[in-house]
């Protein structure tokens, strides 16, 4: 089947179906300059090891080198703008073709880009206090790295270390991982846009659809059981199905 076909194909799933999500990973925020986890020569992960770096060991070991070794890409988050493909997924929601959006991602982009979004890896909006749990913006932390304020970690009014509203690798899923559980009953199609589905237990949500799209580069796990699978740029096949749509 060649690339016109498959887009031809997608439409015609979006339109059969009455419950659709998109569920995404880092695939489709590297269109918007945020390198993904895993490609060889360019993937985050090759540079640094994620349970040592990104994990709750790491922030209670040493607060201080937690938050500048992941500082380094997080503020190139923070950075980026939402692209084709977020702004794609926003539009299929508004048009009433998508429920929202399950992300694997932290950029806060779909959110920007104007989706309904469960975020289940948390996310880079705040951060929170250990002590009294105090929220304060993200932006505090920017602020103490660029300000250079020693090797003494950012902490809260109240003298307690501030910690990121992420999961980090050692933590408890993020409460939006079990609602996303509950809203993916009775999914009829579900959109896996730009993630390797090797991460669990996010990996194993797309058994709770009945009908599967894979928009990838790479194979997935479940490429097998999907109804399409394209692997071409996700900018490049959401500006074709809009065109499709006619949306």
């Amino acid at each position: 089947m060649n690339f016109n076909a498959r887009i031809g194909k997608l439409a015609d799933l979006l339109r059969a179906s009455d419950r659709t999500f998109a569920l995404t990973g880092a695939g489709i925020s590297t269109e918007s300059g945020i390198p993904d986890f895993r490609t060889r020569g360019s993937g985050l992960w090759e540079k640094a090891d994620p349970a040592e770096v990104c994990s709750i060991a790491a922030f209670h070991r040493n607060p201080s080198a937690f938050w500048r070794n992941n500082m380094q890409w997080w503020q190139g988050f923070c950075a980026a703008e939402p692209n084709v493909g977020h702004h794609a997924l926003a539009g299929l929601q508004k048009a009433g073709l998508l429920f929202g959006v399950i992300t694997q991602n932290i950029d806060g982009l779909h959110r920007r880009a104007g989706s309904t979004v469960w975020e289940v890896h948390g996310h880079l909006r705040t951060v929170h206090c250990l002590q009294c749990d105090r929220r304060e913006p993200f932006a505090i932390i920017e602020k103490w790295i660029t300000g250079g304020e020693g090797e003494e970690a950012p902490r809260c009014n109240c003298g307690s270390l501030l910690r990121p509203d992420v999961v980090l690798f050692g933590d408890q899923m993020s409460p939006d991982f079990w609602v996303a559980t509950q809203v993916l009953s009775g999914c009829q199609l579900l959109l896996v846009v730009g993630s390797s589905l090797q991460v669990y237990p996010v990996a194993g949500l797309p058994q709770l659809a009945r009908d599967l799209v894979i928009i990838n580069r790479d194979p997935t796990p479940y490429d097998n059981q999907a109804q399409l699978v394209i692997r071409e740029s996700i900018g490049t096949v959401f500006k074709e199905l809009l065109d499709e749509m006619g949306l």
